[in-house]
């Protein structure tokens, strides 16, 4: 029974080391900066903090209905990854297609940790006072917390030229996107899982055949 397990192990503690950094910022963030508070690391990149209660790179969900229902769907991925993790792990998938998959369900759980628990755990951050952790004086309710965002890349930023449709003369900013690592593990984790899906597994399956022919 435990050998059946043994091989997802390392598997496991990748996850968990991955979701122990994503917290670890988080937390950091939202106990140390005021809502809108910038660290400047270089021109191209800030520590900007900011809480988004809809989906990943701030795309919103409405209301508190939907912020209840994106946390279901979190939930519902994490189990459904975790459960395709196993199943790559015991038939042998490629690696590249196993730790994809874990870095989806760690990016996946540190944001649905957010959403499920930060609003019992801190207070409000606003734009004038820092956050506390206070399970008594909680923000919100179970499945109703906001995700802590922080990297921001505004990597070029300007007035648009008037010749460019629709948006032109219009002041730009590339990449404008607040986001967090969590969202990055799941970006990375499905390319990943991606290209090994497309090649590397296909190739695994067309060496196995071979082998099996010159038996």
């Amino acid at each position: 029974m435990l050998s059946r397990y043994k091989n997802i192990l390392p598997y496991v503690v990748l996850v968990l080391l991955l979701l122990s950094i994503d917290q670890a910022t988080k937390i950091w963030v939202k106990t140390n900066m005021r809502l809108g508070e910038e660290i400047f690391i270089f021109p191209w990149f800030r520590i900007h903090f900011t809480e988004n209660p809809g989906m990943a790179f701030g795309i919103l969900i409405g209301g508190e209905t939907g912020k209840m229902l994106l946390s279901i769907i979190r939930i519902i991925l994490f189990f459904f990854f975790s459960y395709l993790l196993y199943k790559e792990v015991q038939r042998g998938a490629p690696k590249l297609i196993i730790i994809g998959l874990a870095f989806i369900i760690a990016g996946a759980a540190g944001n649905l940790i957010d959403s499920l628990f930060y609003g019992i755990l801190f207070t409000e951050s606003t734009y004038w006072e820092v956050a506390r952790f206070d399970p008594s004086n909680g923000y919100s309710s179970f499945l109703h917390g906001k995700v802590v965002d922080m990297l921001f890349f505004p990597i070029w930023q300007g007035e648009l030229p008037e010749w460019i449709p629709f948006i032109g003369g219009k002041y730009f900013i590339f990449f404008e996107p607040i986001f967090n690592l969590a969202d990055t593990f799941i970006t990375v984790g499905f390319i990943m899982w991606l290209v090994g899906s497309l090649f590397f597994d296909k190739r695994q399956d067309h060496d196995t055949t071979n082998q099996n022919g010159q038996k």
